[in-house]
């Protein structure tokens, strides 16, 4: 595909252009009369001018949403090429908008409108068109919000939409905001009274499709309620009837979802489409049917709510700051003019707090803006190092990003929860080994060792074992050596000089450099491409000093680094639109923000929760720093993802509370059944963790309702053996499954499950996918009858229903190691239908030490993992 930079197509001369605006200006002026005396009022100011913007999508790095807002008509935005796309501006305070100036380059909206907001997620169309011809369209409005957007929906040409400049005049101030057309009862969690069977269920009727439908039993009274997720001022209610219609009820709110406030009410309905003007406010809303219509129940296509975007009675949501935000104090932002002897003495002092703490409430991001520096990074735990380059290649170190294991005798089987993303590394003149000796939850991510003569060890160079990690996203110039590392996946890297070792299980996965093929001896799986990932969002700095976060475009088929002598695809948001969440922040306060259409970013600390975060809003990006982490407090669930497209959650580590929670993470309500492939939700470096630094409780602890999600490298971990006097036992630390996935077409890449009570992972799907599997079943069952699935020795570390038609599975291991009782077995490891279009390849059980017994492989083949014969292998099933 030829790129725009090469494709030729006219493009207006940029003396043409000032000539045009000129003359638009002189004509208005001749045309007013002379004499004329104009209205008292105070003359529109360009309001958006330098002002934070963002867009749907930006062709390329070169044509960025800031473009079209930066006053220079010779810098522009441009788009995907593709519909619709949109492009806004936060003018900052709330404004009446009386003009809009739109200077279209050559590629421009045939259709659009233009579209005003109070807070970024709920829009009013203040001007339409489907007839623009493009050039330069002086438009006269009437409207009022915060962000003004252009929402282009049919195209001109061939290419996307592409603007010189993007002008809002008006005053700051304005009149109550207008009711909003968003609805924003869809995908959120919504219950009823009763439903007339599991096909009717609540949530069908906030679904957004209207061949889907709630229905009730056949008596009164009966209720649907949603949860809006925070407070929300509610302007129009929209019922869609089936035939089965209420002919008396009432429209209800409420804060608690307790105690209601009749805020409509009618005994004389008569079912259809009822669109309703309301004014109330609540967290929670409900239709309270008193009445049938017909001798059937109640049954709505859909319930939509439209709200003024204004949260009432939550606390205050502050606005960030984007060239000099507060990344709180655990946050170390260095720039090339801080002293090398600053940077490495701050680096040494984390190193010597956090080389042992790895149960302890402290975080950590240390970030260097774009710069050399010379620097020796070895990170302890709860540690992240990140360069805030738009490449890893902004940012060189000269010295090291290390990971050792002294602290534990050179055994790195328990260096978990330290990430290294986006820097290039520069080795010492003389040095020639890099040491990144890690297991689980220590992603090595968007990196670039640099020198051909040069090798990355992923253990400690001789005198201990290391168990699992993540190498992503990543160039090595010179040779990776796994030595003594038992399993390790590798994605859409690149290998100058190869690979070298193998212990049980090496996946690779769209590797430039891969070794070749074999299995079990050595022990390597590859998989030439990656079949559709979208890499990590990460946070920069722009030239022009503003922080913001870069979210990468999904890849099909891909192979090799997204970003290596390429430009990375993607799209670009200010960090004005992120609320900055600081540990002591309530989920309240959260809630309200996302219902303002702001992203999350969590700043390095333990963030404590009573209810749920709700993420509702589509292609919300939700990104932690320093393995910043959400805990679960009083029995609550940590987050809630609604069935909605694109939403983005990364460097989030999830944690059990001491009060049974019954799932820490939720991805889509149950039931639920939209498609989102094109744009589908994706978790990147997101762990959870039963217990630890205390005793922890969840059932289960993540469950995948939403059909085409991505999990790209996650690690769930119930603490079940002592380790620095953390409460230990199979009574306290309770949790019964790791990973629930009832979704369709969802696909991990890199997942690792340990030590749950029953199921590690049920997979309930059709469609499904994983690319490298770990597992570790529990250590401390005390006898046989504890672990034991009815008649069944155990419970599978890897399930999948009866009911699942097609699945695929490649490079999985599981392993034992009973030492509270040697004498409990594992039935199978791996437990599957029969059925041809449900495949596994290259799998791996091993009984550790010779410590406890695996029967089979999986469902009755492969033989018997045990202490005369500690490793066996599978390399296809059926």
């Amino acid at each position: 595909m030829t790129s725009r930079a090469t494709s030729v197509r006219p493009r207006p001369r940029r003396a043409v252009r000032h000539l045009l605006v000129g003359l638009t200006v002189a004509l208005v002026a001749a045309l007013t009369p002379t004499g004329a005396t104009a209205p008292a009022q105070a003359a529109p100011t360009l309001l958006s001018q330098g002002r934070p913007a963002t867009a749907s999508s930006s062709e390329n790095a070169g044509t960025p949403a800031s473009a079209a807002v930066d006053g220079n008509t010779g810098t522009r935005w441009a788009s995907a090429f593709s519909d619709p796309q949109w492009l806004q501006v936060d003018l900052g305070a709330r404004a009446t908008i009386s003009q809009v100036n739109l200077l279209w380059e050559g590629a421009y909206g045939r259709a659009f409108q233009l579209q005003t907001s109070d807070d970024g997620a709920t829009w009013t169309t203040i001007y339409s068109t489907t007839t623009g011809t493009g050039g330069t369209q002086n438009l006269t409005v009437t409207g009022a919000g915060r962000y003004v957007r252009m929402n282009g929906t049919a195209r001109g040409t061939g290419y996307g939409y592409s603007l010189w400049e993007f002008q809002v005049y008006g005053e700051t101030g304005g009149t109550t905001p207008t009711c909003g057309s968003t609805n924003v009862a869809q995908g959120s969690p919504a219950t009823a009274s009763s439903s007339q069977d599991a096909g009717l269920a609540a949530s069908a009727a906030v679904d957004g499709n209207t061949g889907t439908r709630w229905a009730s039993t056949a008596s009164d009274p009966q209720w649907l309620r949603v949860d809006l997720g925070s407070t929300r001022t509610i302007c129009r209610v929209v019922l869609t009837w089936e035939a089965a219609y209420a002919r008396a009820f009432q429209l209800q709110t409420s804060a608690d979802g307790s105690t209601w406030t009749t805020i409509y009410s009618t005994t004389t309905a008569t079912g259809g489409t009822q669109s309703l003007t309301v004014t109330g406010s609540g967290r929670y809303l409900r239709m309270y049917g008193t009445a049938r219509g017909t001798a059937y129940g109640y049954s709505l296509w859909e319930l939509a709510v439209n709200t003024t975007g204004g949260g009432t009675g939550e606390p205050p949501v502050d606005t960030t700051d984007p060239r000099n935000p507060n990344l709180g104090p655990n946050t170390f932002v260095f720039d090339p003019s801080t002293p090398t002897s600053t940077i490495q003495t701050r680096l040494n002092t984390l190193f010597t707090q956090q080389e042992t703490n790895q149960f302890g409430p402290q975080r950590y991001a240390v970030l260097f803006k774009p710069g050399n520096y010379t620097a020796d990074v070895n990170l302890g735990f709860f540690t992240q190092v990140a360069g805030l380059g738009m490449s890893p290649d902004d940012v060189n170190l000269n010295g090291h990003v290390r990971a050792e294991a002294f602290w534990f005798g050179g055994n790195a089987t328990q260096n978990f929860w330290r990430a290294a993303e986006n820097l290039s590394v520069t080795l010492p003149a003389g040095q020639t080994v890099e040491r990144w000796a890690v297991s689980q939850a220590a992603p090595y991510r968007r990196m670039h060792l640099r020198g051909a003569q040069n090798q990355i060890q992923l253990w400690n160079g001789g005198d201990g074992w290391s168990s699992g990690g993540l190498m992503a996203d990543t160039r090595i110039d010179g040779l990776v050596v796994s030595g003594s590392q038992q399993q390790w996946y590798s994605r859409n890297s690149e290998f100058g000089n190869g690979w070298t070792g193998s212990v049980w299980n090496m996946v690779f996965q769209g590797v430039n450099g891969a070794p070749a093929p074999s299995f079990p001896n050595p022990s390597h799986t590859v998989i030439p491409q990656t079949p559709q990932v979208r890499e990590k969002p990460f946070l920069y700095v722009d030239g022009t000093g503003e922080y913001r976060v870069f979210v990468p475009a999904l890849r099909t088929n891909s192979t090799g680094t997204s970003w290596y002598n390429k430009t990375p695809a993607g799209s670009s948001i200010s960090l004005s639109q992120f609320y900055v969440v600081q540990p002591g922040t309530s989920a309240a306060t959260i809630n309200a923000a996302l219902a303002q259409g702001r992203h999350l970013l969590f700043t390095p600390g333990v963030h404590r929760v009573t209810e749920p975060i709700q993420v509702n809003r589509a292609d919300t990006v939700v990104l932690g720093l320093g393995l910043a982490t959400i805990q679960a407090d009083n029995g609550a669930v940590g987050m809630r993802v609604a069935d909605v497209d694109g939403v983005k959650v990364a460097g989030i580590m999830f944690e059990a509370g001491t009060t049974n929670s019954p799932v820490l993470m939720e991805v889509g309500p149950s039931g639920s059944s939209a498609s989102h492939a094109t744009n589908p939700t994706s978790l990147h470096d997101v762990f959870f963790r039963i217990g630890g630094p205390h005793v922890g409780k969840a059932t289960n602890t993540l469950t995948v309702n939403s059909d085409n999600v991505i999990g790209d490298h996650m690690w769930l971990w119930r603490a079940d053996h002592a380790a620095s006097g953390v409460p230990t036992g199979w009574t306290l630390n309770t949790a019964d499954t790791g990973l629930t996935v009832n979704g369709d077409n969802v696909t991990m890449y890199g997942l690792f499950v340990e030590h749950y009570q029953k199921y590690q992972t049920i997979w309930n799907g059709n469609g499904g996918r994983t690319y490298f599997y770990q597992n570790e079943l529990p250590y401390d069952p005390p006898n046989q009858a504890a672990w034991m699935n009815g008649s069944t020795r155990g419970y599978a570390a890897y399930k999948v229903a009866d009911s699942v038609t097609s699945h695929q599975a490649f490079g999985l291991g599981s392993y034992s190691y009973f030492n509270v009782n040697p004498a409990v077995v594992e039935e199978r490891a791996f437990e599957v239908p029969n059925n041809p279009n449900v495949r596994f390849t290259n799998m791996v059980t091993v009984s550790l030490g010779g410590v406890g017994t695996i029967n089979r492989v999986i469902n009755n083949a492969g033989g018997t993992a045990n202490a005369a014969n500690q490793q066996v292998y599978l390399t296809t099933y059926p």
